[in-house]
């Protein structure tokens, strides 16, 4: 009789607080959502190729109830350098890495250095031409790729400055490699049609392609009056030691603090480079790594009603899930499903803290961010990494107590 009368009224007072404190729901609100940068780079382009453009509409959240950060000096951020668009193309990764190993020279070296995203965008087409034909036309073939492509990248071929290789021919305005991923994407159908099997042959084909719309990259640079390969630049320039960055997921679906792979498809070579960590580690690493003044290169799902470019904000509604129930389960379920994919990286590098939760500076290479009043920049909720974001990666010194836990 005790319990019964326990249960009792712990029900009528859980019921009292409920009604005390009602629970904030967020409305869906249907807008014709707007990308005045990406209009304006299609724009041009268009009028290059004489074109006409589409206005598309979508569903959003009613961003104006958010009680969320209105300017970029309202965080702690650190060193990075200023947002470059990779305009009409799929080089996020790329860019996005790129960004975080900059800010990396400057945190180690106190040395500001811009960087080619072009000179490894280039080798990671070769590389993937040779790994389709090794794959007998299996493997994907795509325009993006992850962030530790960028480390194999400068690994075999090294890396130069931004102003060495731009990958912009003589007069045009943006990147857009829409011909030239159509005419790598037809050849190398044509040679699995065929069955010609010759990598050589194949890689020769494919670097006269990415010649003729990015141009061909330097063999040798001129750095300070002195000549070098990119090896050397890599090496004598550049200093970072690449093995000291690690690469966290949190899948739930296997064993945790061990290597695994990461099974989307813009992980086309199947690196199993990647440590799974329970979700409470990989949002520490967030947390306690921008905190200590490290950034982060970090990827995930940006196809979502709680991001949008012209709000300049991204936070998870409560009519998808709110706060609360964002866990390990519902990360996975949406991953597994296809709702959570992996579809861009950008570099994380600042972050304040309002009514008790994070908000993080995010510097995004993709057109949307540039519609807001911070152009080149979102600002995260935690609950969006948490939900959305799947992999980050940092400099281990950041996260010696998770890497501590390896199998």
């Amino acid at each position: 009789m005790k319990t019964k009368l326990a249960v009792l009224i712990f029900l009528i007072a859980g019921a009292a607080l409920t009604s005390a404190q009602p629970l904030k729901r967020d409305t869906a609100v249907f807008i014709e959502k707007k990308n005045e940068f990406f209009d304006s780079i299609k724009t041009t382009l268009d009028a290059f190729y004489k074109k006409e453009s589409t206005v598309k509409k979508g569903i959003a959240v009613n961003f104006g109830t958010f009680d969320s950060p209105h300017s970029i000096s309202e965080f702690t951020s650190y060193r990075h350098n200023p947002p470059v668009s990779q305009a009409v193309s799929g080089m996020c990764w790329c860019f996005s890495t790129t960004s975080f190993f900059e800010s990396e020279i400057f945190r180690l070296y106190k040395r500001n250095i811009k960087l080619s995203e072009l000179y490894t965008v280039y080798w990671e087409y070769v590389e993937k031409a040779r790994g389709y034909i090794k794959s007998l036309g299996s493997q994907e073939f795509g325009e993006g790729s992850e962030s530790d492509a960028v480390i194999r990248i400068w690994k075999n071929h090294g890396i130069v400055p931004a102003s060495a290789y731009t990958g912009l021919l003589n007069g045009q305005p943006f990147h857009d490699h829409r011909k030239m991923f159509e005419e790598l994407k037809t050849y190398l159908e044509s040679v699995k049609a065929s069955k010609s099997w010759d990598i050589e042959s194949a890689e020769r084909v494919v670097r006269t392609i990415l010649n003729k719309y990015i141009g061909a990259p330097p063999e040798k640079i001129t750095v300070d009056g002195k000549e070098m390969t990119p090896q050397e630049y890599l090496k004598k320039v550049v200093k970072l030691d690449l093995d000291e960055y690690i690469e966290f997921v949190s899948l739930s679906d296997r064993p945790y603090y061990q290597w695994t792979e990461y099974d989307v498809p813009d992980n086309w070579w199947h690196s199993k480079a990647y440590f799974n960590v329970p979700l409470n580690d990989f949002m520490s690493a967030v947390k306690s790594a921008i905190r200590a003044g490290y950034t982060i290169a970090i990827g995930g799902d940006v196809t979502e009603p709680g991001i949008y470019g012209c709000a300049g904000i991204a936070v998870i509604p409560t009519f998808d899930i709110p706060s609360e129930y964002i866990d390990e389960s519902s990360r996975i379920f949406r991953f597994k499903n296809g709702t959570t994919g992996d579809d861009h990286g950008v570099h994380l590098v600042g972050y304040v803290e309002k009514n008790g939760r994070d908000w993080y500076l995010v510097k995004d290479s993709g057109s949307g961010s540039r519609n807001n009043s911070h152009p080149g920049y979102y600002f995260f909720h935690e609950d969006f990494v948490k939900l959305k974001m799947l992999s980050v990666m940092l400099h281990k010194s950041a996260v010696r107590n998770i890497i501590s836990k390896i199998k």
